[in-house]
C-alpha cells in the first residue's frame, strides 16, 4: 500500500508529492492529461517553433516560493530569466510607470508628487521579506508566524480596499500601476484585502524580480517532476480518475483539482456549495514577426506589461467581468513577453506573445478585436506583427484543464472572505469530510499562482496524519 497518492501534475500537486517523498512516505501521482504541468506548461500553439505557455508565464510568487527555494530545483532544468524590467504600465501619452528591481527608480516613474509615498509604503517591509513571504503564504495554521509583527503590521495596510491604500497618491500614474497589480487575481478594486494582493505583487518584485523560466513555464513543472522521481516517486500519465475507487489503496489522497472535482469524485455532495469561482479569462497567444511596437520604450524591455490607460478604466474592466456579467469594452489586460529575455522560444528575429483580459465566467464570446483594439492604443501596427493567432476562451481554457472552472485560472474567486478562507470557512482548509482524502489546489491558502505553496501547506497536514496512524 502507497502511503499518498496525489490526483493531479499541477505545481501544487507536484510539490505536495515531493515534500512528502522528501520525509521517506511513497508517492505516486495520477494526471488525467498526457504531460505533467497542470497551470505551468508550455506548447506549441501557433507555428512550429513557438513555444507558448498556455495558461501561466511570469513567476513573481514562484521565483519568491518558500516551497521552492527551499528544493534543488535548479539541478533538474529550472532556471529563472530577467527581463530589463520585470513589469511596466505604459500610458497613451507614450510614457510609462514601471515596476523595477528598484524601489528608487520604480518611485521615480510615478512622479515627485508620489515617489515618497511609495517608499514609504513598501520599504518598511522589505528588509524583513522572506520572513513575511514565508508567514503570508503559510497561513492559516499550518505554522506559528515567525514575525508576527511585521505580519500583523502588512495586515493593516493590506486588509482595507486597494482604493484605500491608493488613496495615499496624489496623481494617477501610481493608482493605476497599483490597480493593475490588483487585477492580477481579478479582483474588484474595492474589495476586502486587495491592498495586501497589490503590495505582495510590488514587494515580490522589488526582491527578486517576476522572471520568466528558460524555456517556458513547463520547465518549472518537469524540473519538479524529475526530482520526485530521484525520490522515488512515481508519475502516471493519461489517467482520469472520475471515482476514489479509481485509486490504488493508500493511506492517504491529495487532491489538486477544483473542489467542484473533489466533491464529485469523492461523493461529497454539497460539502463545496458555498466555494465560488471567478471570472473568467479570454486569452491569446501570439507568434509575431518581430517585437511588439510599444511606444513607451520602457516597456519594450519588460517582461509584463500591464495594459489599462486608468485606474478608472481598470476598474471599470474588472467590475465589468465580475460583477455586471459583460465583457467590457476596453478590457484591462495582462500581457508577458517572454521571448524578450529567452530566445529559445521563438526562431531567430520572431517572437511569442502572451495576453489576456478578463471576462465574466463561462462567457462563450470572442474578445479577440477588443484586446487588439487595446493593444493598438499603447503599440500602434501590432496587428501588423501578427504572423498566426491562439485563442482560448473560458470554454476552451476549461476544457485544458478541468481546474479552470468556467474560465477561471485561479480556480475560485479572490474576492471577500474567500480571498483569506477557502475553500471552506476551516482551521483546516486542506482537510475534507474524509479524513484520508485532502485538498492541495489553489482552491487552498494561499491561492492562485505558480509558487507550490498550497501543495506545501497540504502536505504538512497529509504527514501529520500519517505520523499518527
Amino acid at each position: 500500500m502507497l502511503d499518498a497518492v496525489v490526483v493531479g501534475a499541477g505545481p501544487n500537486g507536484l510539490t505536495a508529492a515531493v515534500e512528502l517523498a522528501r520525509r521517506g512516505f511513497s508517492v505516486a501521482i495520477f494526471e488525467a492529461r498526457d504531460t505533467v504541468g497542470g497551470g505551468a506548461r508550455t506548447e506549441e500553439l501557433t507555428l512550429p517553433g513557438f513555444r507558448h505557455d498556455p495558461c501561466a508565464a511570469a513567476h513573481p510568487l514562484g521565483i519568491n516560493s518558500p516551497a521552492f527555494r527551499a528544493l534543488p530545483l535548479e539541478r533538474y532544468g529550472l532556471e529563472w530569466l530577467h527581463a530589463g524590467l520585470p513589469m511596466a504600465h505604459p500610458f497613451t501619452d507614450g510614457s510609462a510607470a514601471v515596476l523595477s528591481r528598484s524601489v528608487a527608480e520604480t518611485a521615480a516613474s510615478f512622479g515627485p508628487r508620489d515617489a515618497g509615498a511609495y517608499r514609504r509604503l513598501v520599504e518598511p517591509f522589505l528588509p524583513k521579506w522572506d520572513t513575511l513571504v514565508r508567514d503570508f503564504m503559510s497561513l492559516p495554521l499550518t505554522s506559528l508566524p515567525r514575525d508576527p509583527v511585521t505580519l500583523a503590521r502588512f495586515g493593516l495596510a493590506g486588509l482595507p480596499p486597494s482604493t484605500w491604500l491608493t488613496s495615499r497618491f496624489r496623481d494617477e500614474r501610481a493608482k493605476t500601476l497599483f490597480a493593475g497589480l490588483v487585477g492580477h487575481v481579478m479582483a474588484p478594486l474595492n474589495g476586502f484585502a486587495t491592498g495586501a494582493i497589490g503590495l505582495v505583487f510590488a514587494l515580490a518584485a522589488h526582491a527578486r524580480g517576476w522572471p520568466v523560466a528558460r524555456g517556458g513555464s513547463q520547465s518549472v513543472s518537469d524540473a519538479l517532476a524529475a526530482y520526485l522521481k530521484d525520490l522515488g516517486g512515481e508519475i502516471h500519465t493519461d489517467y482520469e480518475v472520475k471515482r476514489l475507487d479509481d485509486l490504488p489503496p493508500a493511506r492517504a489522497y491529495v487532491f489538486d483539482t477544483s473542489p467542484t472535482a473533489l466533491a464529485k469524485i469523492a461523493d461529497f455532495g454539497n460539502y463545496y456549495e458555498n466555494f465560488r469561482y471567478g471570472p473568467g479569462v479570454f486569452k491569446i497567444d501570439y507568434a509575431l514577426d518581430g517585437p511588439v511596437p510599444w511606444t513607451a520604450k520602457e516597456a519594450r524591455t519588460a517582461g509584463t506589461v500591464q495594459i489599462g490607460a486608468d485606474s478608472t478604466e481598470i476598474g471599470n474592466a474588472l467590475r465589468a467581468a465580475s460583477r455586471e456579467n459583460r465583457a467590457p469594452d476596453r478590457p484591462f489586460m495582462i500581457t508577458v513577453q517572454p521571448s524578450v529575455v529567452d530566445p529559445t522560444r521563438a526562431p531567430a528575429g520572431k517572437h511569442v506573445f502572451w495576453a489576456y483580459g478578463h471576462v465574466p465566467s463561462g462567457w462563450t464570446g470572442d474578445l479577440t478585436d477588443a484586446l487588439e483594439r487595446q493593444l493598438e492604443r499603447f503599440a500602434p501596427g501590432f496587428r501588423d506583427r501578427v504572423l498566426a493567432r491562439a485563442t482560448a476562451g473560458p470554454p476552451q481554457l476549461a476544457a485544458r484543464n478541468a481546474n479552470y472552472v468556467g474560465g477561471d485560472i485561479g480556480t475560485g474567486a479572490v474576492s471577500g472572505l474567500q480571498i483569506l478562507l477557502r475553500p471552506k470557512l476551516s482551521l483546516s482548509p486542506y482537510g475534507t469530510p474524509h479524513p484520508a482524502v485532502f485538498i492541495c489546489s489553489s482552491a487552498t491558502p494561499p491561492g492562485p499562482g505558480v509558487h507550490g505553496m498550497s501543495g506545501h501547506n497540504a502536505a504538512k497536514a497529509v504527514w501529520r496524519r500519517l505520523r499518527q496512524s
